[in-house]
């Protein structure tokens, strides 16, 4: 599995805890940045990771900025990627479940680090049920 990770200024210590807490798990992730807490700008950074999962190179993405909702939004411009805004891990797992998502937003700044690393664990063990959800899915596209 190929994860690819980035954030703005806001979410870069949450990006940080959760690369390094993929890389004890064996994860191989490419970060995308940003690198430090300077200001930036969001869509620079989701528009890489989200570029990557559309393209295959990356089978799920990871974004983080201060609301998650930024980076949600500009990751959804990307045609087959289905970014979800997450903060608690039942969210995280309906969200592969029921949306097939494959790319995880987190609100930085409304998160703690344990809800974030459950809640991604969740989105990774997590399998699309298709089923029902296969045809309305589809729809999104």
């Amino acid at each position: 599995m190929k994860l690819a990770i980035g954030s703005d200024h806001a979410g870069f210590a949450l990006k940080k805890k959760l690369s390094v807490y993929l890389a004890e798990k064996g994860y191989p992730v490419t970060d995308w940045g940003t690198y430090g807490e300077a200001s930036v700008d969001y869509p620079d950074y989701a528009h890489q990771v989200a570029q990557q999962v559309a393209e295959g190179q990356a089978d799920f993405g990871i974004l983080c900025c201060g609301s998650g909702q930024g980076v949600c939004m500009t990751a959804n411009k990307h045609a087959g990627v289905r970014a979800a805004l997450v903060w608690e891990k039942e969210v995280a797992a309906l969200s592969r479940q029921h949306n097939d998502a494959n790319v995880i937003c987190f609100p930085a700044r409304f998160i703690s680090d344990e809800n974030a690393t459950q809640a991604l664990q969740a989105f990774l063990d997590t399998t699309f049920e298709a089923g029902r959800h296969q045809q309305r899915v589809a729809k999104i596209e």
